[in-house]
């Protein structure tokens, strides 16, 4: 009897297995992200019953893989190390070498995806958009381009609008505003997913830690620039600000702490940040602390967040300060008012005017009182607005809808 149980369960686990839906996502691997931390977050939370998830990576010995060996999460190789790129990463190949390497590959990713038995194709930023979108179509896999970046970017108004089989951004902001063919009825805007934290860094600790760490006056203060340094974020005006700052007010002992890498191939915003900071003789007042995980600690150790970004569609450190209790202040531009009331929750200031931060930062470096005020609205709000539950929930619904059989139910897009 006992023999015969076992065998129902395997053979129900088998047919489990067999209906799940196989969703691929692919991935380069050779940096980590606002954008590889949310799709790994809805990865590790996606239900197991219903999801099959298969993560890709086109570099296995980078730091992507290292993050996920931490995280004890698997992945596989993808079938070729070539993927397109923009320009300024592939400088040591032509674009025409490029283009030939990356259409003799397409037969072997095509095979990959339907060996894997994929169903859906989830990528997650410009060079996976790109790589994967013509593979997922020939193959017979729907293509799910989530959109992170600007609605003015080229692929998410050409590529996406003719290949996709549905849209997702993180922003209003973010939709394609200029798509070759319409897009209407397969556009959904869901905000990434954010783990809430179980429990918050003690605040004088961290700062006391950072201040060891650099070896500086137990009086002094931090702001902090969380991101990759790329020209979108303006690392060079995060410098800016800070002089600015320190010029108003020299009794402050104002520090700015930069933590984040160069994008893979891209310019070098750390030479520009340090030129920047001689330049203005603040050079002993900013620093570049690299990228550090997990960021809890350092986030809690700045009296603020400074998002001096533009075109940002929807800046994941900013939500992680508003859950840790970090106030922020942010370009009014972007996605950014979509989760900042300017004085209720945060600032909103002026994009492109280092001058314009000075002031609601001083209100909260003078004023206790006012910042604890920020940063426990920020926190209440951003718990109940940002769960992770409600957008792991969303993308599963467009996974089952992209999947349904001709003429089954269909949840309908919104956004």
């Amino acid at each position: 009897m006992s023999i015969l149980v076992s065998e129902i369960k395997k053979d129900r686990d088998n047919t489990v297995r067999s209906r799940r839906i196989v969703v691929a996502f692919p991935f380069v691997g050779d940096e980590v992200g606002g954008s590889h931390i949310s799709a790994i977050n809805l990865i590790s939370r996606l239900d197991a019953t219903k999801i099959q998830p298969l993560i890709v990576l086109h570099h296995q010995d980078g730091v992507l893989a290292r993050y996920l060996d931490e995280k004890s999460i698997p992945y596989v190789a993808a079938p070729s190390s070539t993927f397109l790129s923009p320009s300024h990463r592939s400088r040591s190949k032509g674009r025409l070498a490029m283009s030939l390497a990356y259409l003799t590959a397409v037969p072997r990713l095509i095979g990959f995806l339907r060996k894997h038995k994929v169903a859906i194709v989830h990528t997650n930023d410009g060079q996976m958009h790109a790589t994967w979108a013509l593979p997922a179509r020939l193959a017979g896999s729907k293509l799910l381009w989530h959109h992170r970046a600007d609605p003015e970017a080229r692929g998410v108004n050409t590529l996406a609008p003719l290949l996709a089989s549905h849209i997702i951004t993180v922003s209003k902001f973010a939709k394609p505003n200029r798509p070759v063919v319409s897009v209407e009825g397969k556009v959904t805007v869901l905000h990434s997913p954010f783990e809430h934290p179980a429990s918050i860094p003690d605040r004088e600790e961290s700062r006391l830690a950072l201040i060891r760490e650099l070896g500086l006056s137990d009086k002094a203060r931090f702001v902090g620039y969380f991101g990759v340094l790329i020209d979108r974020k303006r690392p060079v005006k995060f410098v800016e600000v800070v002089a600015q700052y320190n010029k108003r007010y020299p009794e402050a002992d104002l520090h700015g702490l930069l933590f984040g890498v160069l994008e893979q191939g891209g310019p070098r915003f750390d030479e520009q940040v340090i030129q920047k900071a001689k330049e203005l003789g603040v050079s002993d007042k900013i620093h570049l602390m690299g990228f550090r995980s997990p960021v809890a600690p350092f986030m809690c150790a700045v009296d603020a967040l400074l998002v001096t970004a533009v075109n940002e569609p929807f800046g994941r450190t900013l939500i992680e300060a508003m859950l840790l209790g970090t106030p922020v202040i942010a370009t009014n531009h972007g996605g950014n008012p979509e989760a900042i009331t300017d004085g209720v929750n945060g600032f909103l200031v002026r994009p492109e005017d280092p001058e314009a931060f000075v002031e609601p930062l001083h209100r909260l470096l003078a004023d206790k009182a006012d910042w604890q005020a920020i940063s426990e609205t920020a926190r209440r709000q951003a718990l109940t607005a940002y769960g992770a539950d409600m957008h792991v929930e969303g993308i599963t619904a467009i996974y089952e809808r992209l999947t349904a059989p001709a003429g089954g139910e269909k949840t309908p897009a919104h956004g």
